[in-house]
């Protein structure tokens, strides 16, 4: 059996003294750095009244507002209607760290694992696709800060350097050693890299959700914030969706609702919502920024289990997230879980080990966020009520560029026509449901165990997780 020993962040975790993890935290503010700014557009009217669309959008997250722009591309005369329960990109896609990965799968690795007979294709159509996102971002003038400047994965512990090192060659892949990496980045933790030049981007995102609000309200779609729909009703050759202070008679309807329980029964045990938290620093000096190199501005990120991601922003502030993924009983989901002091204080010791020259660092905001986390850990989708509805989730985190695809698989799947993107299995074939409770807060809790022990284990997967890869839930990304 692998020795057991802590993960070099375990230990670093134990040598951050709490009261400079107090200190830097003292004045972080509780909510989302990207949605706490004076540019948040105002909220736009309710529906309060009954009317009529050729498509309904209940979503105004990336997926629900990608489907709406992209139907109206494909046909200016569609009376496009967006729904959205709340302010568009208020919830994950205003809160996620703005990476924008090229994978539909989340990474290859994880792809070959659940559809080994069309990874390569779903490569290339993942490549396209983020192409794609960038000509759009240019195309209706989207300032949110886009950057391909890649990933740059981390080594953190040995037994991960030459997991880095097999990932070299491949799609320009580039492999950094010690004296390298840390020439990209300094950091006293990090013992090899992995830059991935052309598999990702970064984004500013809630800047990217009021950039492609703004896009649709100008080729004419109709949008109603504060607007949640409570049901949906066949109604003819449409659809009936109901909301609080009105009513839509729809031809379509395309459901972007994330990890928010499903208008479709039959969809809620495919997917479970799981936290997953971030700090943001103050803006960094310029010795502060050289102190740390970082020149070329990738995103980063480790390759644990428990990982962490983090990146730049345009004022070169420092967002550090992940490692800590925690789930609720009964897919439980509410605001207070929205803070853990727990989760805080540990990102803000790993952070201070990661870089101590940044000693004295404050972060100014702290915040999370649920994720709608699926058994393949990448999209699904359904149809229903007869092909007049079509249902997308379970991005599991990689939601950003992973939406405009599924958007587009949305109205290829409403129009009834056969196309590349419906034939894919990625489409027609959905991952295993998740068992009902108390099994599933069970399962979850033996599955993050399991991975703890696998972390520590020089990443040997134990029994528990190879059974997981044994009947299609397991993940390696």
């Amino acid at each position: 059996m692998p020795r057991t020993t802590p993960t070099t962040y375990e230990l670093a975790e134990q040598r951050i003294p709490a009261a400079a993890v107090t200190a830097a935290l003292a004045s972080a503010a509780p909510a989302p750095y990207w949605l706490d700014r004076p540019e948040r557009p105002a909220p736009l009217p309710p529906l309060e009244s009954r009317i009529s669309a050729d498509l309904v959008v209940v979503g105004g997250g990336y997926t629900g507002l990608w489907t709406a722009l992209l139907a109206k591309e494909r046909n200016p005369s569609t009376i496009v209607v967006l729904l959205e329960g709340q302010e568009v990109g208020w919830a994950a896609s205003g809160r996620n760290g703005g990476f924008v990965s090229a994978s539909l799968t989340h990474g290859y690795s994880n792809g070959v694992k659940h559809l080994p007979q069309e990874v390569d294709l779903l490569k290339d159509m993942g490549d396209e696709n983020l192409a794609e996102f960038a000509q759009a971002i240019q195309r209706y003038g989207i300032d949110c800060d886009f950057q391909w400047n890649g990933t740059l994965a981390l080594a953190t512990d040995p037994h991960q350097v030459d997991w880095l090192r097999e990932e070299a060659g491949h799609d320009g892949v580039e492999f950094f050693d010690q004296e390298q990496v840390q020439a990209e980045v300094k950091s006293p933790l990090y013992l090899a890299g992995a830059w991935n030049k052309k598999g990702s981007a970064l984004v500013d995102p809630a800047r990217l959700a009021w950039g492609l609000k703004r896009a649709c309200l100008e080729l004419g779609v109709q949008i109603f914030e504060h607007s949640p729909v409570r049901s949906l009703a066949k109604s003819g050759y449409g659809v009936e969706v109901e909301t609080d202070g009105g009513t839509v008679s729809a031809a379509k309807v395309a459901l972007a609702t994330n990890v928010f329980p499903s208008l479709l029964r039959r969809a809620r045990l495919h997917t479970v919502p799981v936290y997953d938290y971030a700090l943001m620093t103050e803006p960094l000096t310029e010795a502060q920024l050289e102190s740390i190199g970082w020149s070329r501005r990738q995103g980063l990120d480790d390759v644990s289990n428990r990982f962490h991601y983090y990146r730049l922003t345009e004022d070169n502030r420092i967002l550090f997230g992940g490692y800590d993924a925690p789930y609720h009983y009964g897919r439980s989901m509410k605001p207070e879980y929205d803070q853990s002091e727990e989760s805080f204080r540990r990102l803000a010791a790993h952070f201070l080990a990661t870089f101590p020259q940044l000693e004295g660092i404050c972060f100014t905001h702290k915040w999370g966020g649920a994720i709608d986390t699926c058994s393949r850990f990448f999209s699904f989708f359904m149809k229903a009520y007869g092909g007049r509805v079509a249902y997308a989730a379970g991005f599991t985190g990689l939601g950003v560029g992973a939406s405009r695809f599924a958007a587009n698989v949305l109205l290829d799947l409403l129009s009834g026509v056969q196309t590349r993107r419906t034939s894919l299995e990625l489409v027609r074939k959905l991952p295993l449901p998740f068992p009902p409770e108390p099994v599933a807060w069970l399962g979850v809790k033996i599955t993050t165990a399991a991975m703890v022990r696998s972390d520590r284990r020089q990443g040997k997967r134990g029994p528990w997780l190879k059974l997981m890869d044994a009947v299609g839930m397991g993940f390696d990304s």
